[in-house]
């Protein structure tokens, strides 16, 4: 078996429409699909649907640090340091905090969504 690709990821939220907001209205993921029989919205890096939110109720867990699942997500957003300083800036304004990280090969910055899954933005 060979994998050619990273066909999609799907992360669990709480609420979609908060999800909605922050990875479409902050991070300007473009939305392609939504499935309310299944609570999933369906946004776009390139192909049908790179990425997906499903909701699973105001009442779940939040992820916990020390415990098995997903690390965080990284997306790219270009190719030097002042589109990584002009994002700061952007999650700044919209209320978040973003903490950097260099990683010789690239440079990042690390925050939560509203659901306390951790982001990354990368340059």
């Amino acid at each position: 078996m060979k994998i050619q690709a990273l066909g999609h990821v799907v992360l669990k939220v709480r609420n979609r429409a908060k999800a909605e907001a922050f990875y479409n209205g902050i991070l300007g993921l473009p939305i392609v699909a939504r499935y309310e029989e299944m609570g999933m919205t369906f946004f776009s890096l390139g192909n049908h649907h790179d990425f997906a939110v499903a909701a699973v109720g105001d009442e779940a867990p939040g992820p916990v640090k020390d415990g098995v699942g997903l690390a965080h997500v990284a997306f790219k957003i270009g190719d030097d340091v002042a589109t990584l300083k002009s994002a700061k800036g952007e999650l700044e304004a919209a209320g978040i905090t973003a903490v950097a990280a260099d990683h010789g090969v690239s440079k990042s910055l690390y925050f939560a969504d509203p659901d306390g899954n951790r982001v990354e933005l990368y340059v």
